[in-house]
């Protein structure tokens, strides 16, 4: 299983503080059955600004660690762009880390609003050969009000991804009750732990998984693992017509 959401560089944001906190991480990753994560740390974000350089060095010392703990485990580069209007810029300028380096890049929304260049920023990817995952949209006020915000976006050619720990009730009922219904309703296509740290923000990849087979969403587990698996080899996504019943049909591949 792929983790395609994950903050497990130490000392660079909200993740872990040190090493040895980045390491039992990954040993609880390997725990929950997880072969290979996804690092996505913070990137034009208000708080933090982790630099490509810095993922790209920060994965080769984890993952010699990872090696030499003999944890069947790969880790891969990625970030989480926070939305902005240069992100087109700094794409051209490699200086975004995509999805392991595929063709998907995860993309953050502000918790409070949908900035109105979203669509243009979104259409712009698109057009530069670069898919945006937006990141927990359940954790968006505006999309909690009215999850219509988040299909027109899907509508426009974005992907989203759901957080393990919102379906384990990790951020309260309400968020957990409205992650069920986003993904009944088709919104959402990859599934991530969004980790940061051993207490407040730990590993809940499991549990989250078993939340959706306790409520009968075999096949949405299995999307979610296939689409996670499909972003490290840069392969298109399986998607379905959003709606609000169980009737689930294909729609088409991005």
């Amino acid at each position: 299983m792929i983790d395609m959401h994950s903050h497990i560089l130490f000392n660079v944001d909200d993740g872990p503080n040190n090493l040895e906190e980045a390491l039992s991480i990954c040993e609880q990753a390997v725990a929950q059955g997880i072969t290979g994560m996804i690092s996505t740390s913070h990137v034009l974000h208000p708080l933090y600004n982790v630099s490509f350089e810095v993922v790209k060095e920060q994965i080769k010392q984890l993952q010699h660690e990872v090696d030499k703990h003999n944890l069947p485990l790969t880790l891969y580069p990625g970030h989480e762009v926070r939305l902005s209007g240069n992100i087109l810029e700094l794409c051209e300028k490699k200086q975004l880390h995509t999805l392991a380096h595929s063709s998907y890049l995860l993309l953050e929304l502000p918790s409070n609003y949908i900035p109105k260049y979203t669509k243009d920023i979104i259409y712009g990817l698109l057009t530069a050969g670069i898919t945006p995952i937006i990141a927990h949209p359940e954790r968006n006020s505006v999309i909690a009000q009215n999850p219509g915000h988040l299909e027109q976006l899907i509508r426009e050619g974005a992907l989203a991804q759901i957080t393990a720990g919102s379906l384990a009730g990790l951020f309260g009922k309400t968020i957990q009750k409205l992650s069920l219904k986003l993904v009944r309703s088709n919104l959402v296509h990859s599934y991530g732990s969004d980790v940061h740290n051993l207490k407040t923000r730990p590993l809940l990849f499991d549990k989250g998984l078993r939340f959706l087979e306790k409520h009968k969403e075999f096949d949405a587990v299995d999307c979610f693992l296939e689409n996670n698996a499909r972003i490290i080899n840069n392969e298109p996504l399986l998607c379905y017509e959003p709606e609000d019943t169980f009737t689930k049909k294909w729609w088409k591949f991005f």
